[in-house]
């Protein structure tokens, strides 16, 4: 441990930073201090340790060969320092963190955690609305919600529902629609960062190739959704994205299928976490709650989704 007192932690913590996250900024962030600070805690760290970690490119902070042993280590000690920390907080069993999408976030979760609540009132949640998968060696994060295949490397994925996919309008823009078909002269709204494409849908309904008119393109499924509210347009939802205003009259789907796109729903813990009550008990509750949503919604829709 000697060797420990001639190197300052937070210029180790640095180092490991910027290694982890490819970036003087993103270990900035992480950190909670500037960029300069982070570069002058590297110069430091490498003065005292007599070599440089580091090579400076145009591209930023590349690690050299030299020193891939030692940040290894370094990566290990800080992941073993972190579940120090967690282990030794007498508040850890009674908050719960959850990392969760934004769109499923509000759209959804943030609706119905007060049900938990009242089941588990010795639990307080925290939610992290992002769409990024932390890193496994930060471990302040208990459960991951994402959209995808399943296939994170360093995580274990458990599915929770397979995305569906299907036209939603208000019911004034679904007057006079009678074939699937009709659908092609409303007005489209597009979700720019949406992982499928009208094609999906119009193949299930044997429109396969048929053009689409598209009316305007949102950046975030949450402002096609009010613009679909609002009339401007006819959008291919998810489910859970479309389950609220479909239950409360807002939206219609005019036309079945709900469609598999191959993605889905996932609960995401990091490969090495270990079993804990307060995780198990909000993924039972979290399974229960959506079945029980899905059984509305069908009731809703003319349509088995």
């Amino acid at each position: 441990m000697k060797s420990l007192s001639r190197i300052h932690l937070n210029g180790l913590r640095a180092v490991e930073a910027v290694h982890r996250t490819g970036s003087l900024q993103k270990a900035a962030d992480e950190l909670g201090v500037s960029i300069g600070a982070v570069s002058q805690q590297i110069i430091k760290t490498e003065q005292q340790l007599g070599r440089a970690l580091f090579h400076r490119t145009s591209r930023g902070m590349v690690v050299m060969e030299t020193a891939s042993d030692i940040m290894a280590h370094l990566s290990e000690g800080m992941r073993q320092f972190s579940a120090a920390v967690a282990l030794a907080d007498d508040q850890n069993d009674k908050v719960l963190t959850i990392s969760v999408a934004p769109i499923f976030a509000s759209r959804w979760l943030v609706h119905r955690v007060s049900d938990f609540s009242s089941r588990f009132p010795d639990i307080s949640l925290r939610i992290d609305a992002t769409d990024r998968l932390v890193d496994t060696s930060v471990v302040d994060v208990d459960l991951r919600i994402r959209v995808g295949r399943g296939d994170w490397p360093g995580f274990r994925a458990e599915l929770l529902l397979e995305q569906q996919i299907l036209p939603v309008c208000t019911p004034r823009m679904a007057e006079g629609l009678t074939h699937p078909a009709d659908i092609l002269g409303l007005p489209k709204i597009i979700d720019g960062k949406a992982m499928f494409s009208w094609d999906v849908w119009l193949q299930a309904v044997g429109l396969a190739g048929a053009e689409i008119r598209a009316r305007h393109e949102f950046s975030e499924a949450s402002l096609c959704i009010d613009a679909a509210i609002a009339g401007q347009g006819v959008m291919l939802a998810w489910q859970t994205l479309a389950s609220s205003p479909l239950q409360q009259g807002q939206l219609v789907a005019p036309f079945g299928p709900a469609v598999k796109t191959g993605f889905g729903h996932y609960l995401v813990t990091a490969d090495k976490a270990r079993r804990c009550p307060k995780v198990e008990r909000f993924k039972q509750w979290l399974r229960d709650e959506l079945a029980m949503d899905m059984e509305r919604l069908a009731k809703a829709a003319p349509f088995k989704v």
